[in-house]
This record gives structure tokens, C-alpha cells and sequence, in this order.
């Protein structure tokens, strides 16, 4: 089968190559996926999963990607929950390779049901940024109807899923990013945007939620900003500054097919914006994953046409 993979950690996304891979085989609980379409988050050259497997070997040439959208071709032993020819999208194991690829192997259980109403391209840019916007938001973040949220990136593919979502929950969001984000920030539901280049961030005053995805001096100015009770979330490592008065989280999103659920049909029903940019072929992925300006969206790859 045709997959990009990498092997060179210091090349990052410039190492990349279109190459020829055995078709992978079906586990125990796994399915096998043909896979139509594929997400890319650039960080995951940094992530150690990338490179090594869970015991710390070794583990190139790997495949990276993680976000799914495809058709069930094959079930492993023991496996349930799903059939053949189902329509499936979701969220790749770290350490196994991933979805820049014709097929990948992957546990049954971080799948979930692709209504036949939802095409291949959005839901492929869904399970990365809507389950890192969910599992932020309503699970470390606690975020109740009526509190303030500060989003930082919130024209990024994780910002603009957490601005929809916390406006939908009640709370009033305040999005940060550069000049040039603030109409796209305000077009996905921010009800204020502060100019990172040009304002001053504390004076927004006081917010309950901060949803990091910056870190560093950002993420220190932030924490000044919390209430008592409040809860900075981070997405970029441990936490560096802590709310006086509140608590800091940081976390690894993970597969939940419940949530990928609640994601989808709100998509479905125009509840759920997706903030989509480059689409290319897999033939002409690596261009895609190495842009010349700057990321405007989800990179999404076309694995079939």
C-alpha cells in the first residue's frame, strides 16, 4: 500500500516520503480501515509516540497521522461493535502507525459510526481538535452555563472547536490569536478577541476557564487571570503557571466513541462549524504538510478520491 512515513526525528516534516508499506493486519479487537481521508497535526514530529513504541524502541520507518475517515475492510479475532463496510472515523493509537496511508490497523474501540450525511473530509478533521475541545472543556474544565472562557489560537483547528462548543454550553468566550485571526475568531462564535500583538491581556479582567494551547509567557500571564475556582487547561505540556486560587491541568486527548458521537451530530446538525484548510492528495501530501505560509486550518489529506 502507498503511505507517507518519516524516519528522521531532526528532519520533521521535511524527512517525510511517499513509499510502499505492507498492508497492515488485524489484531486482536482491531479493525483493519480503507481509509478515504486523513487529519495531520504538525507537532507530532515532537511527539515521542512518533518514534518509539510504548517500551521506548525504536519504531521508524513509522506512519504518522492519527484522524480517520474510511470504510471497514476487515475485523480481528474477538472483534465487536462494528461490521465490514461500515462507514467509521476516529483516533489512531499514538505509538502504532498511524493514517497517511491506503489502510491502517487500528482498535475497534476508538472508532465511532459515520453518518452517511457527513463526507470524508469533515470527518476526518473532527476527532483531533472536537474530542481536544470536549475532553478541556467538560472534563478538566468543568465549564458551566454562564462562566467566561478565554480561548487562546481561537481561529487554530483546536480553537475554533472549543470557542463553538463553550458558546453552545453558555459560557461567553473571549478568543485571543494575531491581527489576522480576529475575523475568523469571531466568525466560529467568540464574543470578544483580544490581539495578542497589540493588546494587553490583563485587561480582559477575570475569567473562569483559560484554554491553553500556547503555553510559556501566555500561559503565565493567564494564570494571573483565573478566579478563585477556576481552571487553566493546557494542551502544550505540563503547566508552568498555576491559578492562585484554582487548578491547572494539562492532557492527552484520547479516542472516546461517545464523544465522537455528541461531535458528529453536531455537526450534522449546524451546530459545529469545521475549520478546514489545505486538502491535497496522498500522492501530494508531503507538499501539504510542509506549506510555505502559514497553516490557515486542518490539513487534510484525500487517501482515496
Amino acid at each position: 500500500m502507498k503511505a507517507i512515513v518519516v524516519t528522521d526525528q531532526a528532519a520533521g516534516t521535511a524527512g517525510m516520503k511517499l513509499t510502499q508499506r505492507p498492508e497492515p493486519i488485524a489484531a486482536i479487537n482491531d479493525v483493519i480501515v480503507q481509509i478515504h481521508a486523513s487529519g495531520f497535526v504538525p507537532t507530532e514530529m515532537e511527539w515521542p509516540s512518533t518514534w518509539t513504541d510504548r517500551a521506548g524502541r525504536d519504531r521508524t520507518p513509522s506512519i504518522p497521522g492519527h484522524e480517520l475517515a474510511g470504510v471497514v475492510t476487515a475485523l480481528g479475532y474477538g472483534t465487536t461493535g462494528l461490521s465490514v463496510g461500515q462507514r467509521v472515523f476516529g483516533l489512531a493509537d499514538w505509538h502504532r502507525d498511524g493514517t497517511l496511508a491506503q489502510y491502517v490497523a487500528i482498535e475497534a474501540r476508538n472508532l465511532a459510526p459515520l453518518p452517511g450525511d457527513v463526507d470524508y473530509t469533515v470527518a476526518a478533521s473532527l476527532p483531533i481538535s472536537g474530542l481536544t475541545a470536549w475532553q478541556g472543556l467538560f472534563q478538566h474544565g468543568r465549564l458551566k452555563a454562564g462562566q467566561t472562557v478565554l480561548a487562546h489560537g481561537a481561529a487554530g483547528a483546536v480553537g475554533t472547536m472549543v470557542t463553538q462548543l463553550a458558546r453552545e454550553a453558555g459560557a461567553y468566550v473571549i478568543g485571543t490569536g494575531r491581527t489576522a485571526d480576529r475575523t475568523k475568531a469571531l466568525d466560529f462564535g467568540a464574543h470578544e478577541f483580544l490581539d495578542l500583538d497589540n493588546d494587553t491581556l490583563k485587561d480582559i479582567g477575570s475569567v473562569d476557564l483559560v484554554f491553553d494551547v500556547i503555553g510559556g509567557d501566555i500561559q503565565r500571564q493567564s494564570a494571573a487571570l483565573i478566579k478563585p475556582g477556576g481552571t487553566l487547561v493546557s494542551i502544550v505540556g505540563p503547566v508552568e503557571a498555576r491559578p492562585t486560587d484554582g487548578l491547572a491541568v494539562d492532557f492527552v486527548v484520547e479516542a472516546d466513541r461517545t464523544e465522537l458521537g455528541e461531535i458528529v451530530q453536531r455537526v450534522r446538525d449546524g451546530r459545529l462549524q469545521t475549520n478546514i484548510g489545505d486538502i491535497a492528495s496522498l500522492d501530494d501530501a508531503i507538499g501539504a504538510l510542509n506549506p510555505t505560509t502559514r497553516r490557515r486550518g486542518k490539513t487534510i489529506i484525500h487517501v482515496l478520491p
